[in-house]
């Protein structure tokens, strides 16, 4: 039990400091960020979310996170396909971690 809530307090933690970065990030100016850096962050997320894929822990929006991103790219919105692809390389990075996390749990026992 204890352990359970070590874990979901370490999640809990994780994410609230993910979405604190992705925050600050809309703040700052991405417009000026060149399209091969964008790319090479997607592909980034995308490596991170397949890694999570295999281990079991892909997480429910990622991959359409990646897919706005890479739209986004298209019709020239640096800004906006940076923001997606940080959120879903974040995603993937977490997704790693719930899978090592959870990889032995089992059912509680009252």
């Amino acid at each position: 039990m204890a352990t359970l809530k070590r874990n979901t307090a370490i999640l809990a933690a994780l994410l609230l400091a993910s979405t604190a970065c992705t925050t600050m990030d809309e703040g700052s100016d991405m417009g000026g960020a060149s399209t091969e850096s964008v790319k090479a962050l997607i592909k980034e997320a995308t490596a991170e979310n397949k890694k999570a894929a295999s281990m079991g822990g892909l997480w429910r929006d990622a991959n359409k996170m990646i897919k706005k991103a890479n739209a986004a790219l298209e019709k020239g919105d640096t800004k906006k396909a940076t923001k997606l692809a940080q959120k879903a390389k974040g995603q993937g990075k977490l997704g790693q971690m719930q899978a090592k996390d959870q990889k032995n749990a089992g059912p509680w026992l009252f």
